[in-house]
């Protein structure tokens, strides 16, 4: 189990989760303190930004492979740089957005793209870190955060087995075993299709860490189902309305989908529950609904009983319906009248 700025973190625990603002503050302070607002407001556990610059995330070069040309990415026709200058968070900002957060006492944490980021967030002492999906290959970024001895939540998207066991290996080589892996598939948005989430019990199984999924699909069906298969950890993106725009919000949820998102996660761990066979507690009281063998007319002392005057009905007061073979072709011992349970007492 992992520790989270007082947060326990764990399959026994309710999901821990995680508002994604990323660049839906749309380059407004007072947009990005707001949702911080609608995000505490919906009970999530966490919001997360990300620290860079267009200068640490790129080249300002607005041709060739820095030029976005796919009809099927949602930011075409954008270069890298311009894209990042319009997502980046304003890292002045970073020192308010986290003291809103701990106003409303959940926990604001980064993902840094490089190693001045981890410099600069580790002067506002965050409780832990993220790596984007896209930074999961880039071991001396990992080696730098895992050094800080804080947790570390990594996206697996697009990595390979390997490539993930070198990312463990690079935390554990600190003396950090504080790893939470988020099981992702980067694309924008996401298909529960290609979500695979199948992967999270085998990430758990292969490399011993906690489990969870960044989910870029819509809607909050992916997330519920990755709960039922344990995940500890939820991260959605968010935005005040996708009708407001920006860089992230065709795929962000808004806050009364965060709050649904934040319910029904928790209700999907709490039907968890343990290894359970024959009744609970719960159940104990509707044992008596269940059927039983009954007298079905009434007989007198001496009467054979047979298929016609023994009944396989409700309630559960007499014997259980297994015995119905053993009985019939006994003989009753006293009267009976219909709708009395059977018994062992009545017969000869």
């Amino acid at each position: 189990m992992i520790n989270i700025a007082g947060r326990e973190i764990g399959v026994h625990t309710k999901p821990f989760i995680i508002a994604e603002m990323s660049g839906n503050h749309n380059q407004s302070l007072e947009r990005a303190l707001h949702l911080v607002d609608l995000a505490a407001k919906a009970g999530v556990d966490a919001v997360k930004l990300q620290t860079y610059t267009p200068d640490t995330m790129t080249l300002d070069i607005h041709t060739g492979e820095f030029f976005i040309e796919s009809d099927t990415n949602l930011w075409k026709g954008q270069s890298l740089y311009s894209l990042y200058e319009e997502a980046y968070t304003p890292w002045e900002w970073h020192e308010a957005i986290f003291a809103r957060c701990r106003e409303h006492g959940i926990v604001g944490f980064s993902s840094p793209f490089d190693e001045t980021a981890v410099d600069f967030l580790e002067t506002l002492d965050v409780p832990a870190y993220k790596i984007a999906s896209f930074e999961n290959i880039d071991l001396p970024l990992i080696r730098k955060v895992a050094a800080t001895g804080k947790p570390i939540i990594v996206s697996t998207g697009m990595a390979s087995v390997a490539e993930l066991d070198e990312v463990v290996q690079t935390v554990r080589s600190q003396g950090n075993e504080k790893l939470i892996l988020l099981k992702c598939t980067s694309t924008y948005p996401a298909t529960p299709a290609n979500s695979n989430l199948l992967t999270i019990p085998h990430l758990q199984h292969l490399f011993g860490t906690e489990v969870g999924l960044s989910d870029h699909t819509m809607g909050i069906g992916t997330s519920v189902a990755a709960v039922a298969l344990g995940a500890s950890v939820i991260e959605k993106h968010f935005t005040t309305s996708r009708a407001d725009g920006g860089v992230d919000a065709a795929f962000s949820m808004e806050p009364q989908e965060l709050q649904l998102l934040v319910e029904e996660s928790e209700r999907a761990w709490q039907s968890l529950g343990n290894i359970q066979y024959g009744p609970t507690r719960a159940e104990v009281d509707s044992l008596e609904h269940r059927r039983s063998l009954y007298i079905g007319e009434d007989v007198q002392a001496g009467d054979v009983l047979t298929k016609e005057n023994v009944r396989i009905i409700r309630p559960g007061y007499g014997l259980a319906p297994k015995y119905l073979d053993l009985v019939v072709g006994k003989t009753i011992k006293k009267d009976a009248l219909k709708g009395t349970p059977l018994s062992w007492e009545l017969l000869l």
